[in-house]
Parts: C-alpha cells; structure tokens; sequence
C-alpha cells in the first residue's frame, strides 16, 4: 500500500527537484552521484542518473550551473558550480515559492506584499534543504 505522505513528499520533489540541486550547489560544487547521495540521504527518496543527469544538463544550458571535469583524481568526474545566474534564480524561486505559501496560508483578501514571503511557511522546507536534513 502507497504512504500518502511518501507520496506527496516525491511529487513536490519532482516540482522542486530543480531548486534543491541549485540549493546543494550553492554549498558546494558536487559532480552527479554527489546529488543522486545527498538528494537519498536529505529526503529519503532516490532519483537516479536518468533523472538527475539530464537536469544538470538542462540547468547547464539555462546557465545556471557550470561543470569543469575533475581529472586529478582516480575517476574523472565532471563538477557542477552554481553560477551568478544560477544564484539569482535560485533566490528568486525561493521568494516566489515563499510568497505562494504565504498566499496560500492566508486568506484571500489580505494582500501580502513580496518582502514578507522572505519569511513565510516555506522557509522551514528551505532550511531543511540547507542544512540537509529529511523534510518528513
């Protein structure tokens, strides 16, 4: 039998799973199974290389990340950086996606002006992503 909170926690990690490798970059430069382990480990929930790969890919293309291979140790790798582009994305996201929890958690006919979304509701999710540690 599925676990309805399992499986709400994946489906907003596939919506997000963008902003969490742009938040792990902005840590630390990682190559891939560095992701794959850190995404496993924070939220318990495994995306493999299919799925992870090409998103670096595509952020790469978008300019948000830069990859350099590694070849100084015994296994060449290549090691995504989040770029300056990438960094504005990522705080912008983060804003929006607080100011939508803030909407949300709110009721309608109160305006909420963008500077109060930096500390909403989502910011306990961000945090977790930070510091790595499982969201449920």
């Amino acid at each position: 039998m599925v676990n309805p909170q399992k499986e709400a926690q994946v489906k907003l990690m596939k919506g997000l799973l963008d902003l969490i490798i742009l938040q792990f970059l902005s840590v630390e430069p990682m190559h891939g199974y560095q992701v794959i382990t850190k995404i496993r480990r924070t939220f318990g929930v495994y995306f493999g290389p299919s799925t992870i790969y090409p998103l670096l890919a595509a952020l790469e293309k978008k300019g948000y990340v830069h990859s350099e291979w590694n070849m100084a140790s015994e296994r060449p790798r290549k090691i995504y950086k989040l770029t300056a582009e990438g960094q504005n994305i990522l705080n912008y996201t983060e804003n929006t996606l607080n100011l939508i929890c803030q909407k949300i958690s709110t009721p309608a006919n109160i305006d909420i002006a963008v500077e109060s979304a930096k500390s909403t509701a989502f910011n306990p999710m961000l945090k977790k992503i930070r510091l790595h540690q499982p969201l449920i």
